[in-house]
């Protein structure tokens, strides 16, 4: 049996999971697990599609970095399909591996594909090294210490901190620090 799975990070990108599912069905998967979460997050539909997944299944994706977030969550979960007698098959790469020259490819393309996530953040914290040596970046506007004296107020009114937090859209954390910091 083929199985799909899906992925995009956010809910903006609807389209791209849709772009997804429809190849999954074209490719001939008859069951397709989706999600809408980041590849840092839990992932449940991963898991359930791993679950999902017998001896003789192929897992079947359209691209690696739907599936894996790092070279080492890669290695977990081909060792877990291994271990299951499920084959990998990633329809862009035209990688699968239920053939030697397969999964010898996916771990290159595995490689590959980590060092140039390395490099991608090494050149984003150097760009923002130097903006912020040319005085451009200043990061986020810190939005709790702006609404000080609204936390402040509605603490007063007897409002508990969860309360404050989803009345003013931020952290119970920042609500805390705004209520505990000394006036200056």
């Amino acid at each position: 049996m083929l199985v799909g799975y899906a992925r995009t990070s956010t809910l903006e990108q609807e389209a791209g999971l849709e772009a997804q599912i429809r190849a999954l069905t074209a490719l001939g998967c008859e069951r397709v697990f989706r999600e809408q979460v980041s590849s840092v997050g839990q992932r449940a539909a991963l898991y359930e599609a791993l679950s999902f997944c017998r001896d003789g299944d192929t897992l079947v994706v359209t691209k690696l970095d739907r599936l894996a977030r790092s070279v080492t969550h890669l290695g977990s979960i081909l060792s877990e399909l291994e271990t299951k007698g499920i084959a990998l098959r990633i329809e862009n790469l035209g990688v699968d591996t239920s053939t030697p020259t397969g999964k010898l490819m996916l771990n290159v393309l595995g490689g590959v594909a980590q060092f140039e996530r390395e490099m991608m953040l090494e050149r984003q914290r150097e760009g923002i090294a130097r903006a912020k040596a040319e005085g451009a970046y200043k990061g986020r506007k810190p939005t709790a210490r702006a609404k000080a004296a609204e936390i402040k107020a509605l603490a007063a009114e007897g409002l508990s901190m969860a309360s404050i937090a989803a009345r003013l859209g931020i952290g119970k954390g920042s609500v805390h620090r705004a209520l505990n910091t000394k006036p200056e």
